[in-house]
């Protein structure tokens, strides 16, 4: 799977059979602070950020949302090779509204402020993981359709 398997290395920490632990992630300190060390629940929080993801049109749709909601500047520093600009988890709640942050809240056992301040947290550096090349990919969707399966499966 190549670039897929290199993504969720790099945003988990391991191989996709395993591998090296979570703590040598570039998302390590985010996934370990959100989810208190405990990769079952950082596995929960990208899998619950990939299904926004997929849920709201693929990568395209969702940096569209961002700029369409006066965060181009957020968005296309995700997207571009420097530093990614943060945004809060009300942003994030604006963009994709209290139904689906409610949904995502119910899957991780948070209150919607807290799962919509995790997705804050997450949503930029995996969005940058996803464009590494300062743009997004062609097989965008694909590759987020995969990798929430392998992540669903166990296999991340």
């Amino acid at each position: 799977m190549g670039q897929l398997d290199g993504v969720l290395a790099s945003l988990l920490g391991s191989s996709a059979g395993g591998g090296a632990g979570l703590s040598q992630s570039p998302l390590a300190g985010i996934l370990n602070a959100l989810g208190g060390g405990n990769s079952a629940q950082s596995t929960n929080l990208l899998t619950a950020a990939m299904s926004i993801l997929q849920q709201h049109g693929g990568l395209a749709s969702v940096l569209d949302k961002f700029r369409a909601s006066g965060m181009g500047q957020h968005a296309d520093s995700w997207v571009s090779t420097g530093a990614n600009l943060p945004i809060s988890g009300e942003q994030v709640q604006q963009v994709f509204g209290e139904s689906s942050i409610s949904q995502v809240a119910s899957q991780l056992g948070q209150s919607r402020g807290q799962a919509s301040s995790a997705l804050a947290q997450v949503l930029p550096e995996l969005i940058n993981h996803l464009t590494p090349q300062g743009q997004v990919p062609s097989d965008h969707e694909d590759l987020i359709s995969r990798a929430l399966g392998m992540l669903r499966g166990g296999l991340a």
